[in-house]
């Protein structure tokens, strides 16, 4: 039998936010006899049972003699569980396909599959959607019995023993051996931490260039190498890293190197490095000011009104502290003034510390305020000027221009687009702000959802018109780049403008679409990228590397206007999608008069 995994059950989960839906959870595991003759391993078994002869006189039910009674079942092929050392095995390729078998346990996410004499191991992840709580387990399907195990849960990985009767499996950093077989645990622990290797570092440094050299060479997307010398530059470097002193030299000479590719996407890093220990910060999500021998609260951060995600510790409700008071002490040790505010809470980020506060720069009178630090206030300032840009453009626009900040192409920047749309698509216009987008994803779906076209109206008793699809933007809409959005970032407004949506305003985009897609691991856990594909246009053009997207209206950021809190870009976009909302016509049909259907009888 040939044992795989297969997705082919297709179970739709809808969106809670649109129409849309996705088929997770579709894996199936397969089994494919080799050969026509060969009999399913779900063959139907033969439930008559045998009753051992009695002799004549006897009656079972009095004597007890009755045997146990045995069903009769079909008994795999020991050639077709698996061939023995120096036997071939004979496939038929006739009718291979419709000789597939979907085996019993149930579709899911499944991984690692294994055979060995009469089961099927590998693991078992939590399926999309479920709780980030489940754990990924190992199982075994049992081919006689036809009953799905469990062996152990919260598995990383695992490996069969050569004979099939062990595994080597892996608890993130505990490693033990179990036979396969249900409910086993890793009592004792592989004793890893008494592993020792030597290591000649510059011996391993040249492996790790060579091999680096070697991905480059073997998996960049063109085999011309953009026309570079690469056994040239493999001579020029490898000196320089019998000059490297340490394993971060190394990884300057590896980003050289791979540099002369001319090509984005080409990184280097970690490694065998050494690094300093590195210490938080506990953040309170303010603005601080030094104002009469002590640090007051000038300004406490905030995001909109519906932004749960992260908050200031000091806009949690309930408390009393405010913008004005004077933070005196933390965990009470009194906050030097001849240092930075942040001094105070080093070590302390996300935990619980004692604030004690005023409304003057005195101890007299102080109160005290417990609260919970965070460890990064990054992401709270960032939903700040998402806030303030939207809410300012609301202002300008009149209310009849919405906006939507997309910070990257990734999951988050993702996540981003669908909230932000799916409270605005309702505004006549729309500006996609994609400024500093880091990338990602290719970003596809992230244009589908900007470019659904109206498809119908429906009319409704009491309430009004409803559009289809009904989540969509029909208006017009710009968007707003700058030369800190790339690869993903350059893909968005590229694709963008070739569906027609609108405008791009502001300045180029970074210009890196020679994308990656992973490469092994370097021997000391360090690793390079290797650009594997780049994107080229429907009309058979290269994008164009290292120069980007360039925008259709060109706006600077000009210094001095930002210094005084302006933003050129976004106050253009505001104008240019208020002009298209005045050239454009409506979207929504007006509704016809409602028919006298009585006229049509006979």
């Amino acid at each position: 039998y040939l044992y795989f995994l297969s997705n082919r059950t297709l179970q739709p989960v809808y969106s809670d936010i649109d129409n849309s839906w996705v088929y997770p959870n579709t894996t199936n595991i397969v089994a494919v006899p080799l050969r026509r003759d060969v009999v399913s391993p779900l063959n139907p078994r033969n439930d008559q049972e045998k009753i051992k002869q009695e002799q004549q006189g006897d009656d079972p039910r009095e004597s007890g003699t009755e045997e146990r009674r045995e069903s009769q079942q079909a008994v795999l092929p020991e050639e077709e569980v698996g061939a023995k050392d120096g036997n071939s095995v004979e496939i038929k390729l006739d009718g291979f396909e419709r000789r597939l078998v979907v085996l019993p346990p149930e579709a899911g996410n499944y991984s690692s599959l294994v055979a060995t004499t009469g089961k099927l191991v590998y693991l078992k992840h939590p399926r999309s959607g479920s709780s980030r709580e489940v754990k990924t387990d190992l199982v075994y399907y049992d081919l006689s019995k036809r009953k799905e195990e469990t062996i152990l849960s919260d598995v990383e990985r695992f490996q069969l023993s050569s004979d099939g009767k062990k595994l080597l499996v892996s608890q993130g950093p505990r490693f033990g051996i179990i036979p396969v077989k249900s409910g086993q645990r890793v009592g004792k622990p592989l004793r890893t931490d008494e592993l020792r290797m030597k290591v000649h570092p510059r011996a391993e440094w040249k492996q790790i260039f060579r091999d680096a050299w070697r991905f480059e060479r073997d998996y960049f997307y063109d085999p011309n190498l953009h026309g570079v010398d690469w056994d040239l530059v493999r001579a020029r470097y490898e000196q320089l890293i019998d000059e490297s002193v340490t394993r971060w030299d190394v990884n300057l000479v590896l980003g050289e190197m791979i540099g002369e590719l001319n090509a984005s996407h080409t990184y280097r890093k970690g490694g065998d490095t050494e690094n300093a220990h590195r210490r938080n910060i506990g953040m309170l999500g303010i603005d601080w000011a030094l104002e009469n021998g002590a640090y007051r609260i000038e300004r406490i951060v905030r995001g909109a009104d519906w932004d749960s995600e992260v908050r200031s510790p000091l806009g949690e409700p309930g408390l009393e502290i405010k913008e004005g008071d004077y933070i005196l002490a933390v965990n009470g040790v009194r906050i030097d003034t001849g240092k930075a505010p942040w001094a105070a809470f080093q070590d302390l980020g996300g935990m619980t510390v004692s604030l004690s506060f005023n409304s003057k720069p005195a101890e007299e009178g102080s109160r005290q305020v417990v609260v919970r630090t965070l460890i990064d206030e990054s992401r709270l300032r960032h939903l700040e000027w998402i806030e303030q840009n939207r809410s300012w453009v609301e202002q300008a626009s009149g209310g009849q221009v919405g906006y939507i900040y997309v910070r990257s192409t990734g999951i988050d920047g993702q996540a981003e687009l669908v909230r932000q749309f799916s409270a605005q698509f309702k505004k006549p216009a729309l500006i996609i702000d994609e400024r500093f987008n880091s990338g990602g994803q290719i970003p596809d779906r992230f244009i589908e959802l900007l470019n659904r076209p109206a498809m119908s109206f429906w009319a409704v008793r009491d309430q009004s018109i409803r559009q289809w699809p009904p989540v969509a933007h029909f208006g017009p809409k710009v968007m707003l780049i700058n030369g800190w959005s790339g690869s993903g970032g350059d893909a968005f407004p590229y694709y963008f403008r070739e569906a027609g949506l609108g405008p791009l305003i502001g300045t180029r985009t970074w210009g890196g679409l020679i994308g990656i897609s992973g490469v092994p691991p370097l021997i000391d856990g360090g690793s390079v990228t290797v650009p594997t594909f780049r994107m080229l246009s429907v009309r058979g053009k290269w994008f164009e590397e290292g120069h980007g997207v360039d925008p259709d209206i060109e706006v600077l950021d000009h210094p001095t206007a930002m210094a005084r809190g302006g933003d050129p870009q976004l106050e253009r976009a505001v104008e240019e999608a208020l002009h298209l909302l005045e050239s454009a016509g409506p979207v929504q049909p007006p509704t016809p008069k409602y028919e006298d259907r009585t006229k049509s009888r006979p």
